[in-house]
């Protein structure tokens, strides 16, 4: 009785990991390889590798990874928030509006303090 109640849970298990692991196995079998030093040099944030890894580098990288965060999470909140809505009511609607206008009013901060120009 037991083994009838996870039989479909292994099963999705084994087919989870198989659908993981058989591509990558396929790729790493049948895949082209030539290396050369282009490709197996380091490459990060758009700048070529140097010696020193504690160089300075622009801070504007780090605003716009921020400003990613913060509006990809707003999408998380927004989702949840509409499957919702009829549920919550007006306090809902009212409460998300305050977030979205406390995320308007910084992204504008932003947009005019220049963290968005690129030169």
């Amino acid at each position: 009785m037991l083994e009838q109640n996870y039989l479909p849970i292994l099963i999705f298990l084994v087919v989870a990991t198989a659908m993981g692991v058989v591509p990558l196995t396929l790729g790493w079998l049948f895949g082209p390889r030539r290396p050369d030093q282009e490709k197996t040099s380091p490459y990060e944030c758009g700048f070529e590798a140097f010696e020193d890894s504690r160089m300075k580098f622009d801070v504007r990288y780090y605003l716009v990874a921020i400003l990613f965060i913060i509006f990809d999470l707003e999408i998380a909140f927004l989702f949840p928030w509409a499957v919702v809505l009829d549920e919550i009511g007006m306090f809902g609607f009212v409460a998300m509006m305050v977030f979205l206008g406390i995320l308007v009013v910084g992204f504008i901060y932003e947009w005019k303090k220049g963290a968005l120009e690129w030169e």
